[in-house]
């Protein structure tokens, strides 16, 4: 079973900046998809960045140009660095992973989920 342990939210102001990291155990990290989705009271969770490989990412419209994915497969971890930050993006994010191999379309979550850590940009 793959194991994802989230850090880094916290309570921020407008405008400022937050790096979420997420370390996975249990699984050859660097053949796994992996993904930042957000949930907010009331909403469904949604994507916010995912990657596959190097240069091979996808951002939700509402952060382009502010949040950034990256990963690190020796440290066997994932990374959002999160700028300019509104109160919209106040939520618990979660990280998941997936095969690449697998049978799913790019993009799309898999079964291992992470516990969440909250973020919230006060106004």
């Amino acid at each position: 079973q793959v194991q994802l342990v989230e850090s880094g939210g916290g309570l921020v102001q407008a405008g400022g900046s937050l790096t979420l990291s997420c370390v996975a155990s249990g699984t050859i990290f660097s053949i796994n998809e992996m993904g930042w989705y957000r949930q907010a009271p009331g909403k469904q969770r949604e994507l916010v960045a995912a990657i596959r490989t190097v240069g091979n990412t996808n951002y939700a419209d509402s952060v382009k140009g502010r949040f950034t994915i990256s990963r690190d497969n020796a440290k066997k971890t994932v990374y959002l660095q999160m700028n300019s930050l509104k109160p919209e993006d106040t939520a618990v994010y979660y990280c998941n992973a997936r095969p690449l191999s697998d049978d799913q379309a790019p993009w799309t979550p898999g079964a291992s989920w992470g516990q969440g850590t909250r973020v919230t940009v006060s106004s």
